[in-house]
């Protein structure tokens, strides 16, 4: 990555049973070694990619859910000012999904190269005292009750191990630590021959992410902030390898077909082929062994989801890995990571490939279809929160116990404290005890907080954002209860 603040560190041998080794310096890998850094966790972060070399990974929006994440970490508005909003979503044809209202500081999706959110969460993974060995491959893995030995390569290939007390494979689609484990990836290609390209146009296009599908052609066009732009276009009339070479004179007739004009696209400074699958492994976890991000799950890029599922993997299962390194942990927390995360990704892959079907539809059955969703979405409220909901992350809930107060599972929005902002006092890594006015009672390590309002609801959330348990009209005792439930005391 250009400008990059982390150095190779080397292999060394040794046992470091109180840590965690992240496999993978993409977005997930990131946020995830530098919350645990953060926590006090002693983090290594392998990648086998040289340091200033670009991942060139395809992501281009940052969804709000994201966004809510990251400024949970102080990092959204700088990213925000790097990036440009855009509050509508077209996704094909007469259907384009309205974000202004949205119940969320970030009313809009940025459009934002993946290298740029990957620029930031580095520059916090370092400062927090990551230790990153690059140029390091994954060749084996063994476990005990205690830790995990990760077998390397480093530069060169010399070879070298690794303990830690958890590992995390966030290495994405050909993931070493997933094969490693012996995991399966079951699942299958479903768009073949996509290309790829980074190039000037000599025509500004008309809306800020440019998306159609006409006949055989669908073409998407997306700007970086140094003049380029990310054109992905593909025909199903022309399945080739991967390998194949490919000329900006097939990219400009793909976008021809589906936009009308190519735009004067020009001077391409990197052009591929690639192939979308959708796949998603059976378990998030074995043993010691955890996966995130592309590792654990592949879809279509339609909706913009893929990046944006993988930090919120990293976010789920930061805390909850310091909570156990650190002797902090209830019984079977670590056991959620999966309950929690596995239906999102389950979910994503299936909203996604629904989506790019519809984008590419061209019988008449499948055309009519396309345009009863685009009416239904379009005019019917319920259903136009849900799809807004799904594709930008505001609208996943996690499981609750039998019983509990129904805001328990729900994402817990920015509401106003009179300290600030929840999300400002989730900065702290710490779960955040939100009560009424008066209590000003000890919470250990949770941080307390008071509403703006006379509102009666005690709520503690956690350090992702969601909410662990709720009451109205708490007395001390039950907070307490609910605190030692959270192991916070």
């Amino acid at each position: 990555m250009n400008g990059t603040t982390a150095e190779y560190d080397g292999i060394t041998e040794g046992t470091y049973d109180r840590g965690v080794v992240v496999v993978g310096a993409g977005p997930t890998g990131l946020l995830l070694a530098g919350d645990l850094a953060a926590a006090g966790v002693p983090v290594t972060l392998v990648e086998k990619r040289a340091p200033g070399i670009s991942n060139l990974s395809r992501a281009m929006v940052v969804h709000a859910r994201t966004l809510e994440q990251l400024d949970a970490r102080g990092l959204a508005d700088e990213l925000e000012a790097k990036g440009e909003p855009l509050d509508k979503l077209r996704l094909y044809d007469r259907l384009s999904l309205d974000l202004a209202d949205l119940p969320s500081r970030f009313r809009h999706v940025l459009v934002l190269p993946q290298y740029e959110v990957e620029r930031v969460l580095e520059r916090r993974a370092a400062g927090a005292g990551v230790r990153f060995a690059y140029e390091t491959e994954v060749a084996g893995l063994t476990q005990d009750a205690d830790g995990v030995t990760l077998a390397v390569r480093g530069p060169g290939g010399e070879p070298g191990t690794l303990r830690a007390a958890y590992v995390v494979g966030a290495d994405g689609l050909r993931s070493g630590v997933r094969e490693a484990v012996g995991l399966p990836f079951p699942g299958r290609s479903v768009i073949r021959s996509l290309v790829l390209a980074d190039v000037r146009l000599a025509e500004k296009p008309p809306t800020l992410l440019t998306v159609d599908a006409v006949g055989d052609a669908f073409a998407f066009i997306a700007p970086f902030a140094d003049g380029y732009y990310r054109v992905i276009g593909w025909d199903r009339t022309r399945d080739v390898p991967d390998s194949e070479p490919l000329a900006l004179d097939e990219v400009k007739d793909i976008v021809r077909q589906a936009l009308g004009r190519d735009f004067g696209m020009r001077d391409a400074r990197w052009m591929s082929r690639f192939h979308s699958d959708e796949r998603q492994v059976p378990a998030y976890r074995v043993g010691r062994v955890f996966l995130a991000g592309d590792a654990a799950h592949v879809h279509s890029p339609a909706g913009g989801q893929g990046m944006n599922t993988g930090l919120q993997d990293a976010a789920n299962l930061s805390w909850k890995l310091a909570a156990a390194v650190n002797g902090r942990a209830p019984q079977g927390l670590l056991d959620t990571y999966q309950t929690e995360r596995h239906p999102v990704g389950k979910a994503v892959l299936r909203s996604s490939g629904g989506l790019v079907r519809l984008a590419m539809a061209k019988r008449p059955w499948t055309l009519a279809a396309r345009a009863g969703l685009a009416a239904v979405v379009n005019r019917v409220g319920p259903v136009r929160k849900k799809a807004v909901g799904q594709i930008t992350g505001i609208g996943f809930a996690y499981p609750a116990p039998r019983g509990a107060h129904p805001l328990v599972g729900r994402r817990a929005p920015d509401v106003a404290l009179k300290e600030g902002r929840l999300y400002e006092a989730l900065r702290a890594g710490e779960f955040v005890l939100v009560a009424p006015d008066g209590v000003q009672r000890e919470a250990g390590r949770a941080v307390v907080a008071h509403w703006s309002s006379d509102r009666r609801t005690t709520l503690l959330v956690r350090p992702d954002g969601y909410v662990a348990w709720a009451a109205e009209e708490a007395d001390a005792a039950t907070v307490t209860a609910a605190l030692e439930r959270s192991a916070q005391l």
